[in-house]
């Protein structure tokens, strides 16, 4: 698969390192009856006959340290909704429909250069059981040599991300949106990129 990583990390540099990438809550829906596809390719899991519904999105990016070294071979669990902001959960009860072709569920290992990417589509909005409507994100957990990381990957320009009390809960809550770039030739051309990096607090 092809790499989708940006050139420099996204949390600004300042006095020489780079700032920490925010926690954020596991949620209620990490997969518990699903195993993770080892593939990299939510968008078409494996044994899956067709693409799953939705925005392509090819997402990458690097792990880091504070001092900007490279977290290689850190294990990163990737869960999301589908593109109607269903997740294959038991306790999601949103009425939205599961996608046949979309399991949600990933894990992927940052390579020598602690790059990582995967392919997928982009989740919906869902709505909490407070009544609260969720923005469109992705759940990361990040496991370096010293240091684990539960975020989420939000996107830029949706109106919810502006009333998400765990997004606004967080303290530099731009550090975790992106916004989704036109893809390069080599990538498909209906597809988007996100890029995230994502810096541990001792790597």
């Amino acid at each position: 698969m092809s790499k989708a990583g940006s050139k420099e990390p996204t949390g600004r540099r300042m006095t020489g390192t780079f700032a920490i990438t925010p926690p954020q809550i596991v949620g209620p829906f990490y997969p518990v009856s699903e195993r993770p596809d080892l593939a990299t390719d939510l968008a078409r899991p494996t044994g899956s006959a067709a693409e799953a519904q939705g925005q392509l999105i090819h997402v990458g990016g690097r792990v880091l340290t504070p001092s900007g070294e490279p977290v290689s071979h850190a294990r990163i669990d990737v869960w999301q909704a589908n593109a109607a902001g269903k997740y294959r959960h038991p306790s999601d009860i949103n009425p939205a429909p599961l996608d046949p072709n979309f399991k949600g569920f990933a894990r992927l290992t940052t390579d020598a250069s602690g790059r990582y990417n995967f392919r997928t589509i982009k989740p919906g909005c869902y709505p909490t059981a407070e009544g609260e409507i969720r923005p469109p994100h992705i759940h990361l957990t990040i496991e370096g040599r010293f240091d684990r990381l539960v975020t989420q990957l939000y996107f830029a320009g949706e109106a919810e991300n502006l009333t998400d009390r765990w997004l606004n809960a967080a303290p530099h809550p731009e550090r975790l949106i992106v916004t989704l770039q036109e893809p390069p030739s080599h990538l498909e051309k209906h597809a988007m990129v996100a890029n995230f990096d994502i810096v541990l607090a001792s790597g």
